[in-house]
């Protein structure tokens, strides 16, 4: 099944409680829900884990632990999916989503500078951040919805897959 794949994967769920980090959510994180792994958890958990992933904010993954509280979909898989933007791959990834978002609006480009540092970058956020939010989410909602639809046609090929292998099973016990 799908779940066992996944479970290979996460943290043991009576370890995320213990956290000494977590303990300010109190009872929130004892709702089993946020440890399940089913389709619909496991799915959305995918879709806020990855959409966070790529909003330009600091703390997004609190924003994204929020999030699956509320919505109450697989918390470990919500958190380890923010790490698709990582100090290895943030650069590219919001330089594609700027450039998407200055591509909508029709933004012009920024004068172009040889050195491109934190000054540069503070001088310029009043023409960078519309951009930037604007590509961030709309490729955080298309990624995302990827992410959500993949998850579901993974889960329902190895349920299919699954209903096939014991068919098979049943259909050759019963032919000896």
């Amino acid at each position: 099944m799908a779940r066992k794949v996944i479970r290979r994967f996460l943290p043991d769920a009576a370890a995320v409680k213990e956290k000494p980090a977590l303990q300010f959510l109190g009872d929130l994180l004892h709702d089993p829900n946020l440890f399940h792994l089913n389709r619909h958890s496991v799915s959305l958990a995918f879709f806020f884990g990855i959409f966070f992933a790529f909003l330009p904010l600091p703390g997004q993954m609190v924003l994204a632990a929020l999030c699956a509280l509320w919505v109450r979909c697989n918390l470990p898989i919500t958190l380890a999916l923010v790490w698709i933007t990582n100090p290895l791959t943030y650069a590219p990834i919001f330089f594609a989503t700027y450039q998407l978002g200055r591509w909508i609006l029709d933004a012009p480009s920024l004068a172009s500078s040889s050195e491109h540092n934190w000054a540069w970058v503070m001088e310029e956020f009043s023409q960078i951040w519309k951009p930037l939010l604007l590509g961030s989410v709309l490729t955080g909602i298309v990624v995302g919805g990827l992410g959500y639809i993949t998850m579901q046609l993974f889960w329902r090929w190895h349920v299919v897959r699954a209903w096939e292998k014991r068919k098979r099973e049943r259909e050759e016990r019963n032919d000896s």
